[in-house]
């Protein structure tokens, strides 16, 4: 299941709520985002209803011989700027520890890559913590470009 022929294996689906509990595991698989995730509880369940009757938000999850091993979440965000351009916002990006680096994070950002394009949206963009140079090095390698400084404030 680890071998990098394996990627051709991987094949991309909206999540279902049969999901969910693996999804948040996988979000919360490192040091950084564990204590923002929790345990799976009744607020993801919230989170995943709001997002699933969202027209503009999708849960995607990355299969790998019927196993879940990667998440993200997709965010078409319409705006009046950039000439009312609409922008792909991707958030929760994550893969299988035991599978990074085979480049299934290269495939599920591909595939955000054309639904973004199937919905119209003039660019992609993301945030990433601070703390993960690796994710940083990755997107980089994708063409992506620090071109903002970030904000946040907890309400």
């Amino acid at each position: 299941m680890t071998s990098p022929e394996s990627t051709a294996r991987v094949a991309f689906r909206t999540a279902g709520r049969d999901d969910l509990e693996r999804m948040v595991e996988l979000i919360a698989d490192d040091s950084v985002a564990s204590r923002r995730t929790g345990s799976f509880g009744p607020a993801h369940v919230a989170g995943f209803e709001a997002i699933d009757s969202s027209p503009n938000d999708e849960l995607v999850v990355a299969e790998l011989d019927g196993e879940v091993v990667g998440v993200m979440q997709l965010t078409y965000i319409p705006g009046i700027a950039r000439n009312g351009a609409t922008r792909l916002h991707i958030e929760a990006v994550r893969v299988d520890a035991r599978l990074r680096g085979l480049g299934i994070g290269r495939l599920m950002m591909e595939h955000a890559h054309a639904r973004g394009r199937e919905r119209g949206c003039a660019l992609a963009q993301l945030t990433s913590d601070k703390q993960r140079p690796d994710a940083h090095r990755f997107y980089r390698d994708l063409g992506y470009v620090q071109s903002h400084e970030g904000f946040k404030r907890s309400l």
